[in-house]
Order: structure tokens, then C-alpha cells, then sequence
């Protein structure tokens, strides 16, 4: 045997280790978390989660340095964006009523690695949230006593002139995480009832906001005297939308707390869908009126609708204001709080993550080590970083969640039943069947019997019958491929073929044709195939067009981001991987499902080189090579 064959072994079982996918127990329903959440608390905490910060200061933000009164539409675009989103995340909470939102969604379709790096992407995005939001909040309290606490601050503990960091710490809003933290580690029941109280009055106060702003209206301020309805243009337009993502990235937490709801497979849709209709609407609304009260150029970016009546006259409005928008960011606090060490948790169960966040409060019945650990974490970073860097870094993560997402439907979609959860299980029926696909378990539990996903419509056999002369999803297998790299082409095309790259307009033509004739024929030929059809659960609408659509969005948003935002994510994600391959594939729970075939293969690499007596037990069949399907 050649010298080099153990380790050119132990390398193909260490790749196929990153791309095995985890398989959906028959114990679906049982958890270590408490099952108390009605449909009423899912979709106020989805309310409460994008209804907040955004609202009373992203508009003001965005609309005076970005885009003008078009931020309105920045704010339609973006809210269609997330409705993409929204959709398939809906579809997956009520498939899959585990916590872990995207991370798990990601793990059961896709395989470890690239779960592993989504779930330590919703962690930047929960932490960076978080900080943004605690920032934000005592911006306000600090603009309704006329800004005392920042004078106080900078007179007495200095100024710093670090790039990257906050002109001063914000002891006050690290405080108000430390302090969200204690109440969210009293458990769902507390976290909940605090949530509809502070929702209610939040509500009450936007709906005053719209009423009395449209009632001081000036439609003259968007016209040309004062700069026009989009003085930014298209281009302004779309980097705002880039950032209103931000407004929009609370109702994946209705996903990652489907665990804990009382019927997650009615409750998760439609809390979905009403909290984003809720969300989308008073920001458009709020953006409106607040454009018309006062020039988009006179607004105060740090606390704009509370100043904007101020501008007018309206002082007591002002105060009025400023309490509601208190009450709101503390409910995106609060939500982002209790998702946050959901994921770490569910990271920790299945072991990528280190054991000790995996620990559940007995009474409480919640992370506490999680929350404790990752709340400090996020009044640290809330002490140092500006609100501004903090962001734009949150809309590249959100964006990249909602991508894998997306990619996520169209595969289990398309998956075949045949096919095994990981693809290191393929080499025995008994195996494939003990360690089931993720649509092996739906069939398992009765969700529903239609066509075999993954095959060639009949109707469209003797047409398209070169499609299955592959091996079994081979056709659908490529079609993702090629609609996910054109989707990509398509996003670098339309948004960096005249700024960046300065391509003539026939090579732009050019590759914008050949993007989309890509982008056109995968969709095509992903149409021809059969889906899982489920009849007990929530399925979306018009795949695969909207999850494409939603990649091809999300990827263009992206691009609108600055090449600042993603040296600091690449960083962070090389972060991630470090503790990937230091710890978590080898922790991983997956390691104890794998055949005995399989782990004296893995352990053939080692340096006693006995790669042919070891490779297979007795009485069972041959382990499959690295390349076997």
C-alpha cells in the first residue's frame, strides 16, 4: 500500500465529516425549554423585535445622509426583501420546531460547516443588535435631558480618538443590557409579560405619531425647493435599503423560539406574517410623515421624530415620543436577549459549540449561562463602538442569514426521500434508513405523501428525459448550483458594472445576459422537477422563484455595504472557523451517529497504516470510498 493512502484517507473522512447534515429526530416536539408561547407572544415578539431603534432613529439616519424622502422607498423594497425571507423562514419554524433559526435550518440541508459559521453569524448579529439598540436607547434619554449624560460623560472621563470605537464610553447603555439580561434569565413567562406591556405602549405611541404627524404636514417639503423626493437618486436609494435591512431583522426570532412555542406548525406562520405586516407598515408610514413634517435636510439623525416636533412647536409631543421610543428599544433589547443564547444553546447541544452554554436552568428553564456570558459580552461591545459601524455590520450578517435560508429551502424542497441525511451514510439501505434524511422523517411521521421530491415532472419525461440520465437529483444538484453562482453574477453585474469594475455597456449587456440567461434556465429546470408536498404544515408559496429572487435581493444589498463592513465580517468569520476546527468537528454529536465503518476508517489514518484490516466490521459490508455517492 502506497505510504501516502492512510492520510489521503483520513482527509476524505475529515471533509466529509464538514459536510454531513444532522438528521431530525423522532423526538421532534420534546425539549429541555418550556413550551409557553401563544401565537399572540410570538408575533408581539417579532413586533417587538423590529419595531424599535430602527424606527426612532435608523429613519432619521437614513433619510437626511442617504436617500431623502425616498426613504419610504427604501423602506418598501427592503420590507419585500425580508418578506422573501420571512417566508422561508416561516416554512422552516413550522417544519422544524427547534430552536436555532437559520444555524439549524442551515445544519439539517446543507451539512456542519456552513452551519457552524451561519449560527457564529446570528451570534455578531445578535451582539451587534443588541449594542446598536442599547445605543440608540440612551441617545434618547440623553436627548430628553438635553443631553446632560453625554456633556457629563465626555467632561469628566475624556474623549477618544480611536478609529472604529465611540467618541465616549456609554456606561448607560451597557448598563441597560446588563440590567435587560436579568430580566430575560427570570425565564419566557417574565420576559413574555414584559413584552406586551412595553408593546402596547410602543403601539400606542406610533399610532399618535402617524396621526398628529400627518395632521402637521407640509407636502412641500418634498418638493424641488427642498431637494426633491429622491435628491440621492437610484443609487442613494438602494444603499438605503441596504440599511433598512436593520428595521427588519426581528422575526427570526420567532423562528429560533419555535421551541418554546404551544403549536409551533400553526403558530410560527402566522406570527410571521403578522409581525412583519405590523413592522413594515409603521415604517413606512412613520418615514412618511416624518419627511413631511420638517425638510429631510433639518433632521436630527440622533433622535429625529422626537426633535421634528420640537421643530414645530410640539414640545409636549417631543417628551411623549421619546417615552414610546424608550418602550420599543427596550423590547428589541429584551427579544434580542432571549434569542441570542437560544442559538448558542442549540450550537452547544449539538455539541459545535462548548458544552457548558448547553445548560438549562432547572427552574427557570432557560440558558443562564448564555445569557450571562453573552450579555456581558454585548455591554462590552455596546461600551466601546460607535452605533454607526454597529449597523451597517449588522445588515451583511442578516443579509448572509437570510441567503442561506433561502438556498436552504430549495434543497430539502428538491431533497429525494431516498437520499441519506449526510452524505458519509450512503453505503447501506440499513444505515440510510436508521439514519434518516431530513424528508425520510416527515414521511416517518405521517406530514404528508405526494410525488417523490428530486424527480423529473411525468408530464415533462419525454421532453426533458436528457435531465435524468445522471445519477438520482443530479439535475437539481446542479440547477441550485448554477442559480445560486448567477444569482451572484447578476448582484456584481447590476451593482458594480458602472461604479466599480467601469465596464463598457456592451460588456455590461453582455454579462447581465448571460447572468440571467443562467439565472433563468436553473429555475427552469428546478420547475420541472417534483417538490415535497406537505400537507399539515406551512409550505411557501412560488418556489422556487421566491427563494431565488430573495437570494439574488439579498446578494445585491450586500454589495451596497462597505468594503470596511466586510473586511471586519470576513475577520470575524476566520474567528469562527478557528473555533470550528478547534473544537466543535470534534465535539460534534454527529461523531456518535457515524456507522463503526466509518470511524475505523477514520481511525486507519493514523500512523500504524493497518488502513485494509481496519476499514470494515465483521459481518458488515464494505465501508464506502471518499467518492462513493
Amino acid at each position: 500500500m502506497a505510504p501516502g493512502r492512510p492520510c489521503a484517507a483520513g482527509l476524505a473522512q475529515f471533509c466529509q465529516k464538514l459536510k454531513r447534515q444532522k438528521p431530525l429526530e423522532d423526538s421532534a416536539m420534546e425539549t429541555s425549554l418550556q413550551r409557553c408561547l401563544s401565537t399572540l407572544d410570538l408575533t408581539l415578539l417579532g413586533v417587538g423585535s423590529m419595531v424599535g431603534s430602527g424606527l426612532y432613529v435608523l429613519t432619521g439616519t437614513v433619510a437626511k445622509e442617504i436617500t431623502g424622502p425616498a426613504v419610504i422607498v427604501s423602506f418598501v423594497v427592503a420590507a419585500v426583501a425580508s418578506l422573501m425571507a420571512a417566508l422561508c423562514y416561516a416554512e422552516f419554524g413550522a417544519r422544524v420546531p427547534r430552536t436555532g433559526s437559520a444555524y439549524l435550518f442551515t445544519y439539517v440541508s446543507m451539512g456542519e460547516l456552513w452551519a457552524f459559521l451561519i449560527g457564529w453569524n446570528l451570534v455578531l448579529e445578535y451582539v451587534i443588535a443588541g449594542a446598536a439598540v442599547a445605543r440608540a436607547w440612551s441617545g434618547y434619554l440623553d436627548a430628553m435631558f438635553d443631553h446632560r449624560i453625554h456633556n457629563f460623560t465626555e467632561a469628566h472621563l475624556g474623549v477618544w480618538q480611536v478609529p472604529f470605537l465611540a467618541r465616549s464610553p456609554d456606561w448607560l447603555a451597557a448598563g441597560i443590557v446588563l440590567l435587560a439580561s436579568a430580566f430575560v434569565s427570570c425565564g419566557a413567562r417574565v420576559s413574555s409579560w414584559l413584552n406586551h406591556t412595553l408593546s402596547a405602549v410602543s403601539m400606542a405611541v406610533i399610532l399618535f405619531i402617524v396621526v398628529l404627524g400627518f395632521i402637521l404636514a407640509r407636502p412641500s417639503n418634498w418638493g424641488e425647493a427642498e431637494g426633491g423626493f429622491a435628491p440621492f437618486g437610484f443609487s442613494g436609494i438602494m444603499s438605503g435599503t441596504a440599511t433598512c435591512f436593520y428595521a427588519f431583522v426581528g422575526f427570526d426570532v420567532i423562528a429560533a423560539s419555535s421551541e418554546e412555542a404551544r403549536n409551533p406548525k400553526r403558530a410560527v406562520p402566522l406570527a410571521v406574517a403578522l409581525s412583519l405586516g405590523l413592522a413594515a407598515s409603521a415604517y413606512i408610514l412613520v418615514s412618511a410623515v416624518l419627511t413631511l413634517m420638517i425638510p429631510w435636510h433639518s433632521l436630527n439623525p440622533n433622535s429625529a421624530l422626537a426633535d421634528a416636533f420640537y421643530q414645530r412647536g410640539y414640545g409636549w409631543a417631543g417628551y411623549l415620543v421619546a417615552t414610546g421610543s424608550i418602550c420599543a428599544m427596550t423590547t428589541v433589547q429584551l427579544n434580542g436577549l432571549f434569542c441570542l443564547p437560544r442559538i448558542i444553546y442549540a450550537m452547544a447541544v449539538d455539541g459545535l459549540f462548548f458544552e457548558a452554554f448547553a445548560y438549562v436552568h432547572p427552574r427557570t428553564q432557560v440558558p443562564l449561562l448564555g445569557i450571562l456570558v453573552f450579555g456581558a459580552l454585548t455591554a462590552v461591545v455596546t461600551l466601546l463602538l460607535d452605533i454607526e459601524a454597529l449597523v451597517q455590520f449588522l445588515s451583511i450578517g442578516t443579509l448572509l442569514a437570510y441567503t442561506f435560508v433561502a438556498i436552504s429551502v430549495l434543497v430539502l424542497r428538491f431533497q429525494m426521500a431516498s437520499q441519506s441525511g449526510s452524505p458519509s451514510l450512503a453505503g447501506s439501505s440499513l444505515r440510510a434508513k436508521e439514519y434518516s434524511s431530513f424528508s425520510d422523517h416527515l414521511e416517518l411521521v405521517g406530514a404528508g405523501h405526494g410525488p417523490e421530491p428530486g424527480r423529473l415532472r411525468p408530464a415533462l419525461r419525454p421532453y426533458l428525459g436528457f435531465l435524468d440520465r445522471g445519477s438520482p437529483g443530479a439535475a437539481v444538484r446542479r440547477a441550485i448550483c448554477g442559480l445560486v453562482v448567477s444569482a451572484v453574477a447578476l448582484g456584481c453585474v447590476l451593482m458594480l458594472g458602472h461604479s466599480v469594475l467601469h465596464l463598457p455597456l456592451w460588456g455590461f449587456l453582455l454579462l447581465l445576459l448571460c447572468s440571467g440567461v443562467t439565472f433563468l434556465l436553473s429555475l427552469l429546470v428546478l420547475g420541472a422537477h417534483q417538490q415535497q408536498c406537505l400537507k399539515d404544515t406551512f409550505q411557501m408559496p412560488l418556489v422556487p422563484l421566491i427563494p431565488a429572487l430573495s437570494i439574488v435581493l439579498n446578494f445585491c444589498l450586500m454589495l451596497k455595504l462597505s468594503y470596511l463592513t466586510w473586511l471586519r465580517f470576513t475577520i470575524w468569520l476566520l474567528m469562527g472557523l478557528s473555533v470550528y476546527l478547534g473544537y466543535g468537528v470534534w465535539h460534534s454529536k454527529e461523531n456518535w451517529r457515524e456507522p463503526p465503518g466509518l470511524v475505523t476508517a477514520r481511525h486507519a489514518a493514523f500512523p500504524d497504516g493497518r488502513l485494509e484490516e481496519t476499514a470494515q466490521d465483521p459481518g458488515q459490508a464494505p465501508a464506502q470510498g471518499p467518492g462513493s455517492p
